[in-house]
Parts: C-alpha cells; sequence; structure tokens
C-alpha cells in the first residue's frame, strides 16, 4: 500500500490516538547514511513531544535487516504472542518484498493467508524503483477468495482502494505502507494497472498458446483436454501434479513475480472454469455472433499477460535512481503537524545537501550534468532546485532579519560575503549564503579548500604539475598571494573576503569554472538559487550544510578512532548474513554491525539537537579533512600512472596498494574517490572532444568501476557509478510531450476506428468456419497489440527513457547468476557488491559484456 503526498500525517496522528502507556515502543530501523540519520532525528524529535517510546535499531545491509526482522520485527506480531506496533524503514528496504525479508510472510506457501499480526511497516526510501510488492500489495488479509469477496469493494472498506489509502484508512490489522513523495499517484499510473490486472488474471502459463497449437493436431476422438495452466489431462480431469512455479526475481534484487500469481485468492481456478469449455452446437447460430472458442480466449489472456508483465519488467529493468531525500518528507511530516522548527529545519537541510556529497543523483549513484550550475545545486534537476528553494523559503520564514541589522544583513548578502561568525552570542539562525564550490572553507586554508574541492581539482587537473600552476595563477589573477591563501580562511584579510565573490566571477569563466559560485539573485530576495545554507551556534562554531554532510559522512566512513576502544563490541555480536549471501557466492556473510555501531552513534550524538552539537561536530573535522586529503592522494596516484583502463563497457580501477589502501574498503570513501575520478575523466573526455552525444545533450562521461582491496578478508568491494546525463532539458522535454500527446490522440482516433470495424467484421466471423475464425482473430488481435505497443514506446510523459540511469545493480547480478564468481550483495545500494579476491577478473571480464547504462 502507499500513502499519498496530502495525507502524509494521516497514519502519525492513528498513532497519536491509539497510543497509550501499555503500547509498544515504535521500532526505527535507519540505515548508516547522513540522509537517514537526519530523518531519524526529526522523527524521533516529533515522538519525543508527543511521549511516544520509541527503540532505534541501525542496519548496515541485508543481512542485518534479516536478522532485525527475526529477533525484533517478528516477536511483534499477535501471531508469535507479541502486541503488534509499528516499524519504520528510514532508507532501508524499499526495494525487496519487506514482508519476506522480515519474515512475516510466506512466500513458499501460496495457500496460507497473509497476516502481518497487527504489524504495520512504514517505509521511507529515496531509492527506486520501489518494489511493486510493497508499493500496491503489503496489506495483511490479501489470501481471502476472490469468489467470496470482490477484491477492490473490500479494499475500499478497509480504507485502500488499489494499493491508495484514503481517509477512511484505519490501523487495524497491519500492512506495509510506503510513504509517496509523489512520484507513484503522478508516474506509476500504468504500473498500477499492470500490477492489478495481473493479480485478479486467472494462472495461465507462457506456454499455453504453443500447447494450443498442438491441440489442434490431437485425434478427434482422444479423452485429452486442456486446463487453463496448459497441462493435459489423460483420464479427462485436470492435474496438479508437475514442477512448481518458479518465482521470478526482479533486477533490483527484489524477490517479486512478474506476474504477482502468489497473492491470488482461492477459488480463482473454479471461478474461471466455466469461460474454458467449447461451443456445444455443432453449428454456428444464425441468429447471434458466434463465441470465441476456449484456445482463442487462452490467447488473448497470454497477450495480455504478456503485456502487463513487460510493463513491470520495463520498470525494473530502467536501472537505479533516487527520489526526494527521506530528510525532507520526515520534515513534510512534521511541517503538516504544525511541528517545524529550526532545529528540525537544519536536519532537513543538512539531509538533503548530503545527497549530492554521495552522488546519489536522479540518475542513480554517479555524476551528474547539474554539477555545472553554480552553489549547491548538483542533485535532482529542476527538482532538486525546487525543494531547495522551499527550503530557502522556509528559512525566511522562520528566521526573520532583525529590524536593527537589516540593512546591515541585506548590504552583506548582496557583496555575496560568506558568513563565519555569528550576530551575538545566543545568535542560533539559518543563513542564506553565497557559498563557493569549495570544501570546507572556513575549516581551511583558502588553497586546501580549492585543492580538495571535488569540482575545482578535476576542472584544473591538479594532480599534474600543470594543474597546480593553473590553481596559483588563478589566485593570482583574483589578487591573492599564496601567503594569504595558505592562511586559514577566518585569518585572512578582511577586504579580500569582501571582493573574493566578485573576483570569482570575472576571472573563473576563464578556466572553465563556470559554476563555481552562484550567480547574482535575480527577482525575489528570496529566490537565490544556488545559494547554501550557513547555521552559527553562538561564537561555538559556524558551519555550513555542506560542511556538517561532509563531517558526518566522514565518520560514518572513517569512524572516530577513539570510540572504537571505548565501545563494548559484546554488545552486539556478530552474526551470519542471510541465506542470500551463501547462494550468492559463498562469501563470508559477517555482519558489518558491530564495527559500525560506534561511527552510527557517534554520527547520531553529533546530530544532537541540544548545544554540544558543534562540539562534536568540530572534533570530528579532521576526520573528514583525512579523508579527502586520501581521495585527493589516491585518485592523483591513479591518474598520474594511468592505472585507469577502458573495458568495452566503462572503465576500471583498482586501489590495491598504497597508504589509504584500508580507507577505502568502506564503501561510501570508496564511491567518492569513484566520483572525483569519474569527474576527472569527463572533464578530460570532453576536452578531448570524445563525449558521445545524445539528441542535443551531451552523455556525462563514462561509466566507472572502482574495486578496493580488503586484505583482511581477502575480498575486493566493487562499486559502479553511472556516467550521467542526469539533467535534461526540460522545455525541450515538454515540448516533446506535447507533440506526444498529439499523436496519442491520432492513435486513439485510429483505434476506435477500427475497433468499429472489427465488430462489424464480427457478424461476418460468425457465419465463417471455426479454423478462420480463429485466424482472423488472431490476426486482429496481433495487428492490435502491435499498434499498442507503438503507442506505448512513443508515449514517455514523464521523459526517463533520456535518462541515463545506473544499472550496475542489476548488471551485477546477472553476472552472479551466469558465472561462479563468489559475489555477496548486502548493500542497499544494488551497485556495491564483495567480489572475492580471486574471482574479480573473472567476475569484471563478464561484466564488460553487460549494459550498465540505460
Amino acid at each position: 500500500m502507499y500513502l499519498p503526498r496530502q495525507l502524509i500525517s494521516h497514519l502519525y496522528l492513528q498513532l497519536l490516538r491509539s497510543h497509550h502507556p501499555l503500547s509498544p515502543p515504535v521500532l526505527i530501523l535507519v540505515a548508516l547514511e547522513p540522509d537517514a540519520l537526519c530523518a531519524c532525528r526529526i522523527l524521533t524529535a516529533l515522538l519525543k513531544r508527543d511521549y511516544i517510546p520509541h527503540k532505534i535499531q541501525p542496519v548496515a545491509g541485508y543481512g542485518d535487516l534479516a536478522r532485525a526482522g527475526e529477533e525484533l520485527v517478528r516477536p511483534m506480531q499477535t501471531t508469535n504472542g507479541g502486541s503488534g506496533g509499528v516499524v519504520v524503514c528510514l532508507g532501508v528496504g524499499g526495494l525487496v518484498d519487506l514482508g519476506e525479508i522480515l519474515g512475516l510472510s510466506n512466500p513458499e506457501d501460496e495457500e496460507v493467508e497473509e497476516d502481518m499480526g497487527a504489524v504495520e511497516i512504514w517505509v521511507f526510501d529515496a531509492r527506486r524503483p520501489w518494489n511493486l510488492g510493497n508499493v500496491f500489495g503489503g496489506e495483511a488479509g490479501m489470501g481471502q477468495a476472490m469468489a467470496e469477496i470482490d477484491v477492490n469493494s473490500r479494499r475500499r472498506g478497509r480504507g485502500v482502494e488499489k494499493g491508495c489509502i484514503t481517509p477512511a484508512y484505519t490501523s487495524k490489522t497491519g500492512g506495509i505502507i510506503v510513504f509517496d513523495d509523489g512520484d507513484i499517484q503522478e508516474e506509476m499510473s500504468s504500473e498500477r494497472e499492470a500490477y492489478y490486472a495481473l493479480l485478479e488474471m486467472p494462472e495461465v502459463d507462457d506456454d499455453d498458446e504453443s500447447d494450443a497449437e498442438d491441440d489442434e493436431e490431437m485425434p478427434t476422438g482422444s479423452k485429452k483436454r486442456k486446463s487453463w495452466s496448459g497441462r493435459v489431462d489423460e483420464d479427462g480431469s485436470d492435474e496438479e501434479d508437475g514442477p512448481p512455479r518458479q518465482r521470478k526475481r526482479s533486477n533490483s534484487g527484489s524477490s517479486i513475480v512478474s506476474s504477482p500469481s502468489r497473492r491470488r485468492r482461492k477459488g480463482m481456478d473454479s471461478s474461471n472454469s466455466s469461460r474454458s469449455g467449447t461451443p456445444t452446437s455443432d453449428s454456428p447460430s444464425l441468429a447471434e455472433p458466434k463465441q470465441p472458442s476456449a484456445k482463442t480466449l487462452k490467447r488473448r489472456l497470454i497477450r495480455m499477460k504478456r503485456k502487463h508483465e513487460a510493463i513491470l519488467q520495463n520498470y525494473y529493468s530502467s536501472g537505479t535512481s533516487y527520489s526526494e531525500p527521506i530528510s525532507s518528507l520526515v520534515y513534510s511530516l512534521a511541517s503538516e503537524l504544525g511541528r517545524e522548527d529550526n532545529d528540525l529545519l537544519w536536519l532537513a537541510i543538512v539531509g538533503v545537501s548530503s545527497l549530492e556529497l554521495s552522488g546519489r543523483t536522479m540518475t542513480g549513484v554517479g555524476i551528474s550534468n547539474s554539477s555545472e550550475e553554480g552553489g549547491s545545486a548538483g542533485w535532482g534537476g529542476q527538482r532538486g532546485e525546487q525543494i531547495r528553494q522551499i527550503l530557502r523559503d522556509e528559512v525566511h520564514r522562520l528566521n526573520p532579519p532583525d529590524p536593527y541589522e537589516r540593512d546591515r544583513d541585506i548590504r552583506g548578502e548582496i557583496n555575496g560575503v560568506i558568513p563565519t561568525t555569528a550576530r551575538s552570542p545566543t545568535d542560533t539562525s539559518i543563513r542564506l549564503s553565497p557559498e563557493p564550490r569549495f570544501l570546507l572553507v572556513r575549516h581551511w586554508s583558502l588553497y586546501e579548500s580549492m585543492l580538495h574541492s571535488p569540482y575545482l581539482a578535476p576542472r584544473l587537473h591538479v594532480w599534474t604539475e600543470n594543474g597546480r600552476k593553473r590553481l596559483h595563477k588563478l589566485l593570482a589573477k583574483m589578487g591573492i598571494s599564496l601567503t594569504q591563501c595558505h592562511q586559514y580562511y577566518t585569518h585572512m584579510d578582511m577586504e579580500l573576503k569582501r571582493v573574493l565573490r566578485g573576483r570569482l566571477l570575472k576571472y573563473a569563466p576563464m578556466y572553465g569554472l563556470d559554476g563555481l559560485v552562484p550567480a547574482e539573485p535575480s527577482g525575489h530576495a528570496s529566490s537565490r538559487e544556488g545559494w547554501g545554507f550557513v547555521r552559527c551556534w553562538g561564537w561555538k562554531a559556524c558551519l555550513s550544510a555542506t560542511d556538517v554532510g561532509v563531517i558526518m559522512g566522514a565518520i560514518l566512513e572513517v569512524g572516530p578512532h577513539e570510540a572504537s576502544s571505548s565501545w563494548d563490541a559484546k554488545r552486539l555480536p556478530r552474526v551470519r548474513g542471510s541465506n542470500d549471501d551463501v547462494e550468492n557466492g559463498g562469501i563470508n556473510g559477517e555482519s558489518d554491525l558491530a564495527s559500525l555501531l560506534p561511527r552510527f552513534w557517534s554520527a547520531y550524538d553529533a546530530l544532537s539537537l541540544t548545544s554540544e552539537s558543534p562540539t562534536l561536530l568540530m572534533e570530528a573535522l579532521p576526520l573528514a579533512q583525512h579523508l579527502h586529503r586520501a581521495i585527493l592522494r589516491t585518485g592523483t596516484s591513479l591518474l598520474s600512472k594511468h592505472q585507469i583502463r577502458h573495458l568495452r563497457a566503462f572503465r576500471i580501477a583498482v586501489v590495491k596498494d598504497g597508504p589509504d589502501v584500508k580507507l577505502f574498503t568502506n564503501p561510501g570513501a570508496l564511491t567518492k574517490l569513484a566520483l572525483w575520478i569519474a569527474e576527472a575523466i569527463r572533464v578530460q573526455e570532453r576536452e578531448k572532444g570524445d563525449s558521445v552525444k545524445i539528441g542535443r545533450k551531451r552523455a556525462a562521461g563514462t561509466p566507472l568501476v572502482l574495486a578496493g582491496l580488503d586484505e583482511d578478508r581477502d575480498l575486493y568491494i566493487v562499486v559502479g557509478t553511472g556516467g550521467g546525463g542526469g539533467v535534461i532539458d526540460y522545455a525541450a522535454m515538454s515540448k516533446r510531450q506535447e507533440e506526444r500527446r498529439k499523436k496519442k490522440e491520432a492513435k486513439d482516433k485510429k483505434q476506435k476506428e477500427r475497433a468499429d470495424r472489427r465488430v462489424q467484421r464480427a457478424a461476418e466471423r460468425a457465419e465463417r468456419e471455426e479454423d478462420d475464425d480463429e485466424a482472423e482473430d488472431d490476426e486482429s488481435e496481433e495487428s492490435e497489440s502491435s499498434s499498442e505497443s507503438e503507442s506505448e514506446d512513443e508515449q514517455d510523459p514523464s521523459g526517463k527513457k533520456h535518462l541515463l540511469r545506473n544499472r550496475f545493480g542489476i548488471a551485477f547480478q546477472e553476472v552472479v547468476q551466469e558465472t561462479n564468481a563468489r559475489v555477496r550483495i548486502d548493500s542497499f545500494d544494488h551497485c556495491v557488491v564483495e567480489v572475492q579476491k580471486d574471482d574479480l577478473g573473472g567476475f569484471l571480464e563478464a561484466l564488460s559484456f553487460r549494459s550498465v547504462v540505460g
């Protein structure tokens, strides 16, 4: 089931009304990433204000998610002696069947009615594609016979209409509920119709069409007859023996059925058996049209099934992407409840800013053309900028300027001075700032900040001697001496800081750095497209949202060394992973959660809403600087030594030696290194003119696979980043949509005329022989099917086909299924896998023949 955006507070208000002192605590499963941490902080703040007890459980991967289901979620079920409750998944499980992985349903036994045991699961996840079983299914009690109760009327009675929750919904029996950020309701109508059409379709095998043709050659006196499933009954009755129907695994790693028949109701065969009989009369009646034969109905059913399955398969095979950050979605919940304040707004801003740092774009993990824009722009294209603009409006609403300092603040913002101090010892407000695309500029020297910038370094080629000279020339043209730029930015000459933005706007385009700083604000003063966010905690600290995102990422990826010694690892012993780990190659599937817990709680404490938050963040600042120094060193080594090879479908690099090799055994750190290298490769390709044109847009580089050696476990961590191309020309797309709409109207008119002609021919076909009738019907159906497929291929209202999405997760699973490589796929980002050291060569060779961007 899914909860529409306009009803985002519906479930929380029901929880608030039904809560009492004996209610079980709300269980929150949190992914180890900054966006999920920020969302967790917002949600727990709401629960604390309403005196609702809750429990937080970090989850590192699918193995830990299955273990949490076994140890924490299943005991909550009323069928297991519990009292029910609510489980909130933040950044967890959106791509898989949660009912199966948490052990709340038994997919092997189709006869058993699903019973969630009064456990309700709320899913917040920015990853796409959704598992459609969660979105349109996930409802308890879906195993009742369709023959007894009409499914749609029953759901409407419970406040659920074709998976969509209505205001009449009440939380009683539990279920899986996905919080829609708007994509499901606006863009997934065809998938919704296909899912429910398959759900209500009678059981039929794909080989029925060929069996029907064989049936024509049977002797007339044979006692064999066909069942709907295509099996032949020797004694006149349908046989149910034979191999069980296999479930198909989706390309996203979720266990879904291409036709969701495992949720079909009992009595399906009996309710449809009356339609499988052949006509009893020997000759067609002249008074009424001849009814289609059983074989004709069977063929139509098969074609319809294949058509709907193709829609679902196209959805899953399009590749991964990211939608609205879950911290923004949870903040919308707080706003709907009237609980928004500066602390919650700051958490939402940090969560949104963190997505760009980790390369999570609307085309999956990879670089995006939007990185050419100024300031903090870089995530989500037009939609991402709309979300940031909403956050800017919230900043102006919750942080009105002091009337005594209004003129001074406006002058400072127009001059583009980067704020580095608070206005007063008690100032904790959030301000807009014309942030340049430097790294930790307030806490580093200007030179170091520019040198380690993921945006500036690849464009100046700082891994070469000439690139360093270009950086020095840029500083010289701006009139900043090397002595000044090597000082901490806060200690620089005040006049230089006042004129820095203006000089960057003047001289940066000479070096191809058009998006280095945001442009002058145009229109309304609150628009300020590309401007970043800054918050001060009195005289303690002044941090931008990007600074906090960088520090949070470093805590999770590097970890505070002092916490490891003080943490009692026995509190959470290491356990074996899920059975899928063994099936995916036999790699040791031990959970990394025990070693990652100190990092999670350190990051969680650093996001505290108390005054201690900036202190903890400042203490972790050296971790962030250490990580980005290592990225620059390792990236420079790989590029200068020409250790990046170009295979058939992607480029490949391996980090297996050097002083920082152990640092990149963490998938997050390895992904940031891959993004840094991919950006450098894209700049090189563009300068050489090797980019491939796609329509009128240039592709954003070649996909990259980066492997990092983990000597302790004798395996490689492998991450695949997309080549980008995620931002499209929205004006051109609107024009294309208008053209498609006109074509669709013309095709609909032709189809209507064709349908009228078919009705006229129906009376004529009634007078012909049965064989001729079937042949003509088949020809008509095929032409109709082809015309519909052409119409579907040409129409693309969302413009998704123009996006080059990351398909590494799909390609990884295809390689695992077809080779003997020992691979473990446990990360929530399916483009990250673990490969046994000896199997890396064969794995990459098989991967080179796959489509990794689509």
